[in-house]
Order: structure tokens, then sequence, then C-alpha cells
């Protein structure tokens, strides 16, 4: 868990829509398509810096389900495989067979990458000049939260955790000092704010992007559908993430240390790798 995510908030450039619509297979793989690029300056040790350099996190194909006006008995039973947290959630668009697979060839937890997919495929469509990838969505929540496994946390069907993800708080002993903003509501304390939930959140960040990512009508940090979305909104608000300067901006404005966008790299590289094996 980083001890200062995202405390800068970058100006949007575009407003996204709150209610992305579904995406169609053949649109999901022509805005998804594959696109490699490469990120110089993975740092490992500054002795190091000028030799080191990372494929940038690929976009990878991200399969909607069929229509539901016509599913066939495959999509019927992928369907039944993924978890939505409601009769309308987002997450029912990913195809559960590539949900399976990526998630056995990765281990992330078939929850949290159904909540990364879904944010990106809803981003490409809302933005589709952004290029935010579903690895990129799943290393942060990896280095922010182990994807919602933070000090023991279990991550529920309904996208919630039990207990809740409560960072340690930013009283400016050994981190940054924030001082409360929300009264207690998301970190239950009315001195210091905390970040909360799998995307590890600031109070002023989510009270500025919190978006509704699982339909409920409801903006909740602790809820990874919701989380996951507005990490994508938040970035792609840094501009197209295609380039390598592009994303490494992107990444640095989520919190403000290169070693941080050096291990969200390394992380996302590693899944987009795992994923096309």
């Amino acid at each position: 868990m980083n001890p200062e995510p995202n405390q800068l908030q970058p100006e949007p450039r575009s407003r996204a829509a709150r209610n992305p619509a579904a995406i169609s297979l053949a649109a999901a793989t022509v805005i998804l398509g594959v696109v490699a690029m490469a990120i110089g300056g993975l740092s490992i040790a500054a002795s190091q810096r000028t030799a080191a350099a990372a494929v940038a996190p690929i976009a990878q194909v991200v399969p909607a389900t069929p229509a539901p006006s016509a599913p066939s008995t495959s999509s019927r039973q992928e369907a039944a495989a993924a978890v939505p947290t409601s009769a309308k959630a987002p997450t029912r668009r990913i195809q559960g067979r590539w949900t399976r697979r990526i998630a056995a060839a990765t281990g992330i937890p078939a929850r949290a990458l159904l909540a990364y997919a879904s944010a990106s495929v809803a981003l490409h469509a809302q933005q589709p000049g952004c290029g935010i990838g579903w690895n990129t969505l799943a290393a942060i929540g990896y280095v922010e939260s182990g994807h919602a496994s933070h000090g023991g946390a279990t991550l529920l069907a309904t996208g919630r955790t039990n207990p809740t993800i409560i960072g340690p708080a930013l009283d400016g002993n050994g981190l940054g000092a924030v001082p409360d903003s929300d009264r207690g509501r998301w970190d239950d304390d009315a001195t210091w704010d905390h970040a909360v939930g799998p995307m590890q959140f600031l109070p002023t960040t989510w009270r500025k992007w919190g978006t509704d990512g699982n339909h409920d009508s409801v903006a909740d940090p602790f809820q990874i559908d919701d989380a996951a979305l507005t990490a994508a909104r938040y970035l792609c608000a840094s501009g197209s993430m295609r380039s390598p300067a592009g994303w490494r901006a992107a990444i640095f404005s989520y919190n403000h240390s290169a070693a941080y966008v050096d291990k969200v790299a390394q992380t996302a590289n590693q899944y987009a790798a795992q994923a096309q094996r």
C-alpha cells in the first residue's frame, strides 16, 4: 500500500459519461486491439536508469458478451460464471471464458479482474483516445491493495471487502500530513485523512472523481467496480496513455513517485505477458 496515493489531481480534459453503454464483441475487439509500445527509463537503480526499458502495458482485448437478445449456450454459461454486483452490472459485458483464462494466467482474482476489465471497456467507449488497458488498472490494484486483499481483507461477490481497506493516517508521522476533509465519513477519522478502498483514494479525490461503476446509484470507494472506473477516469484525465511519456505521466498523476510508476509498469507488463501465453 503506497503511503501517499493520488494526492494531486489533474484537471480533466474531457468529461466521461457516468453510465457507459455496453460494447459489442466486434466493437470491443477493434477498440481494444492489442497495441504495443515502449516505455523507456524503467529505473531499477540510478546507475541502471539509462539501460533500463520496458514494454508499455498492452491494451489487451477484452471481449464483451453477445447481446442478451440472442445468447448462445456457451455465452449463457460464460455469463453465469461472471459475478455481477446487480442485474444491470457492467461486469456482465465481460465474457466469463476470457475472465477465467486471464485470471488463471495472471493470478488476479476473477472478481477483481472483472472490475478492471469492465472499467477499461467503459473508458474505451467514453474516451477512445485514452487507450487505458485492463492490465494497467490491475497493476495499480495490485500495488495499492494486493487486489483488495490488504490486511487480510476478502473481496466479496458484491465487490466490497471484508473488512474495509483503510490506509494509515496521513498525520505527518513518516507520511504526508493531510488534515481531515470528510469529517471521517470514509475513513472513520475526523482528524486526519486516510486513503481508502482497493484503489486507495483520498476522500478529497473521491469527492471530485468518485463514480458509480456497478450502477447501484452509489459511488463507493470501497466497492471495486466503482473504484476501478474512478481510477480509469482519473488516469485518462491526464491525456492519452498510448505513448510512453503519456502512460508514465498518467501513472505519475496517480502517485507522484517515479518508483511507484516503475512498479506499476513492471506489474502491468508482467500481466500483459502472462495473458498472451
